[in-house]
Order: structure tokens, then sequence, then C-alpha cells
């Protein structure tokens, strides 16, 4: 895959995890706050002010997720992302993460 590839897939999946965890605040009792800043997508629990950070890896073509549970690479497979550690899809360990840290049950899944 290009760069240029990479970083519009990027891209999109930071996009949809905002999208989703805003539809999350909508549809649950999560608070949850969302702010990007170019490849940075970072989520703040509003209750406990933690962080959940997710940001793009251009030259190791990679998304890594920081929470409180762990530090995560995910390499797209032409389908999904999954776990460099693991094999685990970067939304069910996303949403693991966010239930976690804000101590609401989410469940967000890819688009």
């Amino acid at each position: 895959m290009t760069e240029s590839e990479f970083l519009a897939l990027a891209d999109s999946a930071l996009n949809a995890i905002e999208a989703a965890l805003e539809q999350a605040t909508d549809d649950t009792d999560l608070d949850v706050e969302c702010s990007r800043s170019g490849n940075v997508l970072e989520i703040e629990c509003i209750d406990n002010g933690s962080k959940i950070i997710v940001n793009s890896q251009a030259p190791m073509q990679e998304l890594w997720l920081a929470s409180k549970s762990g530090g995560y690479h995910f390499k797209y497979d032409g389908k999904q992302w999954l776990s460099a550690r693991d094999g685990a899809e970067l939304y069910a360990t996303l949403s693991a993460s966010v239930t976690e840290q804000a101590g609401v049950a989410v469940t967000l899944s890819a688009p």
C-alpha cells in the first residue's frame, strides 16, 4: 500500500471512530469528548479525565491506540485493523478500553 493510500485509510478509520463515539454518547450514558488534531484523535472520559489516544503512524502503516490497559499497534489486513500483538480487531479493543475507562459499556464496530 502506498503512503497516500494508507493516510486515506487511516483518516477514514479515525473519522469512523469519532462518529461511532458521538453516536454512542447519544445512545448511552457514555460521556466522552473527542478532539482531533491531524492524525491524532484524543478521547477524554469526562467523568474521570482519563484519555485514550488513537493515532496513525505512516512510516509503519499502523494505527496506534494508547489507553490505561496498554498500547496497541494495528495493521490493516485488507479488510480490518488487527493488533500486531494478539490479532484483536481495533474496534473491539477500543470498545473494551472505552468501557474500562469511562465505566459505561459500549460496543463500537467498523463501518
